[in-house]
């Protein structure tokens, strides 16, 4: 199954000031693009081939799974994203669920943020769900993804450089900081 690059769900511009358009600009138009041109070179073939994407980041390893792992990280992130905003809070059940297994929104912000901050080298932040619905907050290295341990993915920060460099150089707390500004939780809520 051919792979497309994710269409982004919001203008350039429009996460600025967290995130540049200049940002945005690399990280989809070149990031991105370049993992679904590699995997739509890698899959023709191969028992992957007709498979949909969770599905073969669930079962495959080597280029395959960097690529397509890649691939579903961010058409994760960037389909959970907005325009700013300062208050900018968990909504529905998931609001609830957070509330009822880290005691409020503020200690599950920092415990998140402090998984972002933490992981060593490049990857990705996690919120993701079981099967009976607990949160899970977990660091994942490189392409790695939640559904390879059985979960559901909800929520994610990009912690590779390619996410932050040109805006925030090598301050990845300041970037993991700003990022709760531009979090679609209606988006995230819904995944939950």
């Amino acid at each position: 199954m051919n792979q497309k690059l994710f269409p982004l769900p919001f203008n350039e511009r429009d996460l600025e000031p967290v995130i540049s358009a200049e940002t945005i600009a690399l990280h989809h138009g070149k990031h991105l693009a370049t993992y679904v041109n590699n995997l739509n070179n890698l899959l023709p073939g191969s028992e992957f081939e007709e498979l949909p994407l969770e599905e073969i980041v669930a079962k495959a390893t080597g280029g395959i799974f960097n690529n397509a792992g890649q691939i579903l990280n961010h058409n994760l992130y960037f389909e959970q994203l907005q325009a700013p905003s300062h208050d900018n809070r968990p909504v529905g059940k998931l609001a609830q669920a957070i509330d009822e297994q880290f005691g409020s929104f503020e200690t599950f912000k920092e415990k998140f943020t402090t998984a972002a901050t933490t992981l060593f080298g490049s990857g990705w932040a996690w919120l993701a769900s079981d099967a009976d619905g607990n949160l899970h907050i977990l660091q994942m290295p490189n392409a790695d993804n939640p559904v390879t341990k059985g979960l559901k993915p909800l929520m994610t920060m990009d912690v590779w450089e390619h996410a932050y460099y040109v805006d925030y150089r090598n301050r990845r707390p300041d970037h993991i900081a700003a990022m709760w500004q531009v979090l679609n939780w209606e988006v995230i809520n819904r995944r939950y």
